[in-house]
């Protein structure tokens, strides 16, 4: 079974310009990611997929492998894009703003054997800090009982009307594909669910495609915001103190 990353990386953030150069304790966040990945065994290769001339160049720069796409909208897009160029049996995509992704947490994505019928599986995290939940940059997740997704949204859902024994729980930006899924993804139109939650995986939960969840409890969190940015560099120097 041959498996590939997929670091999806464009310049132009809303909230945070230029997020994957973003200094992070002397290194390019965009460089933190791709070499937890490279720690990953599973892997068949590693590839940044950017459209711009500066990710490309630090990319070059650090050594990293770097595949030009055309613009996206959406990272699964770029996604789509390198399995046109790479052939695999499944396409592990890996945000660039997750610099504290471990290889274990990545690891646990990987499928147990190759299907023909499009397929997505997806990492979730139970949340802790309340803040989180009201944070609508966080994805709540919500699956049955045999963990699959049946909704992703950015408000703290189900609502607890009759009981607060819920875990609620956080998508983490890590998600597998299999090339029937990208091939669904890029030929289907956004749908409305999608294009109000502004998550592009809910295009596969709108026309019944399956995206499989599982747990990761490691310490993980995506850069969205300068207070996000602010709370991994202090991370991230007590990871580099031990």
């Amino acid at each position: 079974m041959k498996i590939v990353a997929v670091i999806p990386s464009r310049y132009g953030s809303t909230r945070l310009p230029g997020k994957p150069l973003i200094d992070i304790c002397g290194k390019p966040m965009l460089w933190w990611v791709y070499h937890q990945a490279k720690k990953v065994g599973g892997f068949a290769g590693v590839y940044v997929a950017t459209d711009d001339e500066r990710i490309e160049a630090i990319c070059k720069e650090y050594g990293m492998d770097v595949l030009m796409t055309g613009g996206h909208e959406q990272a699964i897009g770029r996604v789509c894009e390198v399995s046109q160029y790479v052939d695999a049996d499944y396409y592990v995509m890996i945000c660039g703003d997750e610099p504290l992704i471990t290889p274990e947490a990545i690891e646990l994505i990987f499928p147990d054997e190759v299907v023909e019928e499009p397929i997505m599986f997806g990492l979730m995290k139970p949340i802790k800090d309340p803040v989180e939940l009201i944070d609508t940059s966080n994805l709540k997740v919500v699956v049955n009982d045999k963990n699959e997704g049946m909704f992703v949204s950015r408000s703290p859902i189900p609502y607890p009307q009759k009981t607060v024994l819920f875990d609620y729980k956080k998508a983490v930006g890590v998600m597998c594909f299999n090339k029937a899924a990208l091939d669904f993804f890029a030929k289907t139109p956004i749908g409305n669910l999608e294009r109000v939650e502004e998550y592009a995986p809910l295009r596969f939960m709108e026309n019944g495609i399956k995206v499989k969840y599982k747990y990761v409890y490691e310490e993980s969190l995506s850069v969205d915001t300068l207070r996000d940015l602010e709370k991994v560099r202090k991370m991230m120097e007590e990871k580099i103190k031990k």
